[in-house]
């Protein structure tokens, strides 16, 4: 296995990814794309893993497409011109719903930069921190390109609005930390050197609640960005609320909160 992307056990319920070419500021080749998918595999199949934390290797957490070259996306044999081309972008957008397809709360530790693919990779996690020296931005108009790319035109105006969205697709400005702080873009902001520590303060509140229900709060929560009403969305809920109530796991942490104990949790 490439260590391109790396998988460390930080606790037993809790897993670091760390994007892993600190040379390149964590710039994404085919190679760190195939092991994010890998690696997220990896932590599907295993059934102890209940948060991930995402952070970059060195001074970034990923400076976007690797322009020196991105190399081949399986399934590209065979194609040229334009569906070549495609066939890389499909396989490098696909790594974001892939991250909301794991059933694990994905929380995006930022140090340093996160432009282009990189901030697509921190707006397609469910939690976002960030360190003094985050800096983010579309980088994608700043080349010639649409700065609709790898989900960002949905993601962003949904976490911090259309109009403040669209002016950084359009104008692909840096925004520093501080600044996505007030946007929303972020839940918190740390000193350097920090910001693992931060989002393993939250990934271990998260391991306080039951795996279920926290991976039907992660489903809801996404699903119901997509849903055209209110009413579609109360009604999601209640269905899941009710799926939830019949888990052992909701009635020990019922117990558990009325004898003023930790909960033992058994995914059932």
């Amino acid at each position: 296995m490439s260590d391109t992307v790396l998988l460390e056990r930080v606790t037993p319920e809790i897993t670091q990814l760390t994007l892993n070419r600190p040379e390149k500021l964590n710039a994404m080749n085919d190679e760190l794309i195939n092991a994010i998918y890998t690696r997220c595999d990896e932590i599907e199949d295993d059934p102890d893993c209940r948060v991930v934390i995402l952070t970059g290797a060195g001074r970034g957490f990923c400076a976007g497409l690797d322009l020196g070259g991105f190399g081949s996306a399986p399934r590209q044999k065979g194609w040229g011109g334009p569906a070549a081309g495609m066939a890389v972008q499909q396989h490098i957008a696909g790594v974001m719903p892939r991250l909301r397809a794991l059933r694990q709360p994905v929380i995006a530790a930022v140090n340093g930069p996160a432009t282009g693919g990189g901030l697509a990779l921190a707006l397609a996690s469910d939690i976002r921190v960030c360190s003094t020296s985050a800096r983010f931005n579309v980088a994608f108009v700043r080349i010639g390109l649409s700065g609709c790319d790898v989900g960002v035109s949905w993601l962003l105006p949904r976490l911090i609005g259309a109009s403040r969205a669209t002016e950084m697709m359009l104008t692909g400005r840096l925004i520093d930390a501080e600044e996505a702080d007030r946007f929303g873009l972020v839940s918190r902001v740390v000193p350097d050197g920090e910001v693992v520590g931060a989002a393993m303060e939250i990934a271990q509140t998260i391991v306080g609640n039951s795996p279920f229900g926290v991976w039907m709060t992660k489903e809801v929560a996404w699903a119901n960005r997509e849903v055209a009403g209110f009413q579609a969305a109360i009604d999601l809920e209640n269905r899941t609320q009710i799926l939830t109530s019949f888990s052992a796991d909701q009635r020990e942490a019922m117990v558990a909160f009325l004898e003023k104990r930790p909960p033992v949790f058994n995914r059932k």
